[in-house]
């Protein structure tokens, strides 16, 4: 009877950790880059592979840096938003189309509508991970000397733009 106690008190306790992590929130996941310098970069611009972009190009003026990719289906429910939200013209809304084939990102946008004012290619994804990036979609609120304020992690909603980055943003 008592060889079966071990057995018995390690399946109770990972269903304990399993029941504890269904729990948890997948948008608090810290991230250690909130108030540091975004990383640096320099990247091609959608469809104008000539242009490159680099942290300069942020200096001046807060942003949000939405992450996507063609092949995201949850970049695809947050568009909409992203939409309304680029109407606005609160501040600049840059996209990085996360190792994705420019054909496919430039066809994606041709289909959905373009919210961003600039798209910058992150192909290989090494810029992502820099960055931090978990998966697509994020999306960063940098503020005007490029230091990170803000990372989303999933699709925005309405709601989050209302109560999260619209409270923030006017803050910058």
């Amino acid at each position: 009877m008592k060889k079966f106690l071990l057995p018995i008190g390690i399946f109770v306790f990972l269903g304990y950790l399993l029941a504890r992590g269904l729990d948890l929130d997948p948008h608090r996941i810290p991230s250690p880059l909130v108030g540091k310098p975004l990383p640096t970069f320099s990247l091609p611009v959608l469809g104008h592979p000539e242009q490159i972009w680099t942290n300069a190009n942020l200096k001046g003026k807060p942003a949000l840096i939405n992450v996507w990719a063609s092949w995201c289906v949850a970049c695809k429910e947050e568009h909409e938003v992203l939409l309304e939200f680029a109407q606005r013209k609160l501040v600049p809304l840059i996209g990085l189309n996360y190792k994705d084939k420019d054909s496919d990102g430039l066809s994606v946008l041709a289909q959905m509508g373009n919210p961003y004012d600039t798209v910058l290619v992150d192909a290989s994804g090494r810029t992502g991970i820099d960055w931090g990036v978990y998966g697509v979609p994020e999306t960063f609120v940098v503020d005007k000397n490029g230091i990170i304020r803000y990372k989303f992690i999933g699709p925005i909603s309405q709601q989050d733009i209302t109560q999260k980055l619209l409270p923030l943003l006017q803050k910058l």
